[in-house]
């Protein structure tokens, strides 16, 4: 990764990209999207790639508002993660990265219009072959095989997009708190450490939501969903 910041800092991005698909595990428009949008808001907030003792202090945040694969190349190329609690998530469904500086809470928001790319451009074979095989599921190995020759290329046209392409705003954003750190409590059924925050009491003793039957949350591919 320490290649990865110096690829970031020279604003080469087709080797983000290429670091990028090893971590997502393939390269298409929105991945790339998330790497581009990435470095137009670093350029326009004036910062790069989240150092080790940002990282550690949380001192620059990511929100984005969707969970797709624009996300992975948000985490890529900023450095921040879900992880290093540097990545926030609103369960919106925009193609949006927020990027902005603990210290003074102002930050740059840059929305992609996925249509108006899509038109431009998308071509009509790829938008076809993704209905098939993304999609519907239907499609064959050849069409897969396809398609992600497709992607990849116009994965790399979206690297090219020029600043205006994207609706990038001037924000200053509410103040978030740094990630606490909480203790952890052994669930008196299963005996599993449990953030104190996820444990409810039932006759005095401890239980994680899962073996109190609670309702609790989970990011899956349709957002923020309960579950029990």
């Amino acid at each position: 990764m320490l290649e990865l910041s110096g690829f970031v800092k020279n604003k080469d991005l087709k080797k983000v990209l290429e670091i990028a698909k090893e971590f997502h595990g393939h390269i298409c428009p929105y991945v790339a999207l998330g790497v581009k949008a990435s470095m137009v808001a670093m350029e326009e907030l004036g910062v790069g790639r989240l150092s080790f003792d940002e990282s550690v202090q949380e001192r620059i945040l990511a929100i984005v508002e969707c969970n797709n694969c624009f996300t992975d190349g948000v985490q890529i190329t900023t450095g921040c993660t879900l992880g290093n609690n540097s990545l926030i998530y609103l369960d919106l469904g925009k193609n949006a990265l927020t990027l902005l500086r603990r210290e003074d809470w102002r930050g740059i928001r840059i929305y992609i219009d996925g249509e108006k790319l899509k038109e431009r451009y998308f071509p009509e074979e790829a938008i076809r072959l993704f209905e098939k095989v993304v999609t519907q599921r239907k499609g064959t190995a050849k069409d897969a095989a396809t398609l992600n020759e497709l992607w990849e290329k116009i994965g790399y046209r979206m690297l090219e997009l020029s600043r205006e392409e994207f609706k990038v705003e001037y924000v200053k954003v509410p103040p978030v708190e740094q990630a606490p750190i909480f203790e952890s409590i052994r669930c008196f059924a299963c005996g599993e450490l449990t953030m104190r925050t996820r444990v409810v009491y039932i006759k005095r003793k401890p239980y994680c939501l899962k073996c109190a039957k609670e309702k609790y949350h989970a990011l899956t591919g349709e957002g923020i969903i309960e579950k029990i």
